[in-house]
C-alpha cells in the first residue's frame, strides 16, 4: 500500500487489524478488526473485538495515520510499509498475550 500525505477532508476509515498474537490472548484472535470511520469514531457493526488494553499503543499514532502521515515518517513501517504497533502486555512476564496490529487507511470511494 503506497501512503500519501494530503491536505482537506479525505474521507475513510483506519481498519486495525491482529495480524499476530505472542502468548495467549484473553481477547484477540488473529484476524479480529477495530474500524474507525473518520478517522475517530468506532465502528461497532464492524469491529469484531476490543481490548482496552490495546488503545494505549494505538491512540498515539491513528490521527496522523489518518491524516496521510505514511508510518515510515512515525517508525511503524512493517516490510509492506503498513504502520504496525502491538499492545502493552509483556506476555513473557505475564503469562498473557502480546497482540500486533496492522493499521490500514482505506478512502471511501
Amino acid at each position: 500500500m503506497e501512503y500519501k500525505e494530503f491536505e482537506g477532508n479525505v474521507v475513510g476509515k483506519l481498519v486495525i487489524k491482529v495480524v499476530k498474537i505472542k502468548g495467549k490472548c484473553p481477547v484477540y484472535s488473529v484476524g479480529d478488526r477495530i474500524v474507525l470511520d473518520e478517522g475517530y469514531k468506532l465502528n461497532l457493526k464492524e469491529t469484531t473485538n476490543i481490548c482496552m488494553h490495546s488503545l494505549a499503543s494505538i491512540m498515539p499514532y491513528y490521527n496522523a495515520l489518518y491524516n496521510g502521515i505514511a508510518p515510515e515518517k512515525l517508525g511503524l513501517a512493517n516490510k509492506e510499509g503498513k504502520a504496525c504497533v502491538q499492545c502493552l502486555d509483556p506476555c513473557e512476564i505475564t503469562g498473557g498475550g502480546t497482540v500486533i496490529f496492522e493499521i490500514e487507511f482505506l478512502e471511501r470511494k
